[in-house]
């Protein structure tokens, strides 16, 4: 069950960006923004904005931390100005992991765009797992609506931008600096 709730909860979280970004379109001199961002960094709404011509590539991106996981500190969450959209970074090379006081701070991470696509075959084992799961705990009921209609955002995502996979993205990040 945990190996699809993780998963899941990412979808949910990276869903709302992935509607509100699919129909922008870059505007004006197209090289002279990216090459100002290179230099100033990306906010997490600008960086998920153009995520896809960015993976596996370095990235500087900055926005406040919501979120650090307790257990190993091996990952936080960063959200943009506006609070719409959430990225998870990860702990890698210089980083150590990430201090649980650093919620609320601002932070400019360096590191590597990464993407996770998940397959439609995926998507269905997730759905599947949810209904089976509906009804079998009191407090399951609400849970389980929740998680299947964000399943049934990305499935009509997926249909309407006539993809077989739903891309999720995160920073494999290699330095960081507190801003605050």
């Amino acid at each position: 069950m945990k190996k699809f709730m993780i998963p899941l909860i990412a979808l949910a979280m990276i869903f709302a960006a992935s509607c509100h970004r699919s129909g922008q379109k870059p505007s004006g001199d197209v090289a002279a923004t990216e090459a100002k961002l290179l230099e100033t960094g990306y906010g997490v709404d600008t960086l998920l904005a153009v995520a896809e011509l960015h993976v596996d590539k370095p990235v500087t991106i900055h926005g406040y931390v919501t979120h650090v996981c307790k257990h190993s500190g091996k990952r936080c969450f960063l959200t943009g100005e506006q609070q719409l959209y959430t990225i998870r970074v990860e702990a890698k090379g210089e980083i150590g992991g990430f201090n649980r006081e650093l919620a609320g701070s601002k932070l400019v991470v360096n590191g590597t765009l990464k993407e996770r696509r998940f397959t439609q075959a995926e998507i269905n084992d997730m759905e599947t797992e949810v209904n089976e799961r509906l009804g079998k705990t009191p407090d399951s009921e609400e849970t389980c609506a929740a998680e299947l209609a964000s399943i049934a955002k990305i499935q009509q995502w997926m249909k309407d931008h006539d993809k077989d996979y739903y891309a999720t993205y995160y920073v494999d990040g290699l330095t960081y600096e507190v801003l605050d």
